[in-house]
């Protein structure tokens, strides 16, 4: 599907309760209609009958998108996040199979805000694998009804999806921990602060001139790095990692013009540059992926 029709959908990042009276006012359609626009789309890429099909179920994606508020994420986001799968769905639409489009789309919506939650609810991911995902979506429903999990219900749980006990455990484990400053400004969080649990050998002098040796290399790299990215490559690696505080996606697609998504794209190829040109100088991991 074309940048141009991605464009042009309203953006509820800008004004979200204008987003959500827009797409109210996109018609509904009819089986016969949608049939009839889905194989035009097929048969001859007709983006006009792609952007009804789209159009029509974006009210379907602001119902998707809301399940997904208790994770603590802007509402906006993850409507952008389904829309994104809308669309994958529109594209891979086949009418012959009998199904609405709705019930066809409904994988791929979930599966990009999945996708969306797991990157974004926490710094260390909680799920990596595929029947890890699935762990956590059903687990976090789960103890939403039981709240605190005993072993049993661990069992229990642990059969109806078909995982092991000690799996879901770990789970239960990684839902139940926080991010926490590692050493937090004033008295807030003193008490179960990392930094207070942990020791303060001193390092010895080899640490000590290694340590000093690898950052300096490291952030002569970095720099070197940062000067091959464009200007708006820089600017929004910097303000999205380097500032304080960090801009939004949302501001940063305001100031260049373009799409939420592309931000990130944008984002996501220059930190790739970057970690490429640090790991090969220092032979480590220079940041997390």
């Amino acid at each position: 599907m074309s940048h141009a029709l991605i464009e042009a959908l309203p953006n509820p990042s800008t004004d979200l309760s204008g987003y959500l009276r827009a797409v109210q006012g996109f018609p509904m359609l009819s089986a016969d209609q949608e049939r009839r626009l889905a194989e035009e789309y097929r048969a001859s890429n007709n983006l006009d009958a792609a952007w009804q099909l789209v159009t029509s179920h974006l009210r379907f994606v602001v119902k998707l998108a809301r399940g997904y508020r208790g994770y603590g994420l802007p509402e906006e986001d993850l409507i952008q996040e389904g829309n994104i799968g809308l669309m994958k769905a529109v594209k891979r639409f086949d009418p012959s199979l009998g199904v609405r489009l709705a019930a066809f789309a409904v994988h791929w919506i979930r599966a990009e805000i999945h996708e969306f939650v797991l990157r974004n609810w926490r710094i260390v991911k909680v799920a990596t694998t595929k029947a890890q995902r699935k762990l956590f979506f059903n687990l976090r429903g789960a103890k939403r009804a039981i709240g605190a999990l005993t072993h049993d219900e661990a069992e229990r749980i642990a059969e109806d999806l078909d995982v092991k006990t000690a799996e879901v455990l770990e789970m239960d484990a990684r839902l139940g921990g926080y991010d926490a400053s590692f050493d937090p400004a004033g008295d807030e969080g003193h008490v179960y602060a990392p930094v207070k649990w942990l020791g303060e050998p001193d390092p010895g002098p080899e640490e000590t001139v290694a340590e000093a040796e690898y950052v300096a290399r490291a952030s002569e790299d970095l720099r070197g790095a940062l000067q091959t990215l464009d200007e708006r490559s820089r600017d929004i690696v910097e303000r999205r990692w380097v500032r304080e505080p960090k801009a939004p996606l949302r501001e940063l697609a305001a100031k260049y013009g373009v799409s939420i998504e592309r931000v990130r794209q944008i984002e996501a190829e220059a930190m790739a540059t970057l970690r490429d040109a640090v790991e090969r100088s220092t032979g480590a991991p220079a940041f997390p992926a």
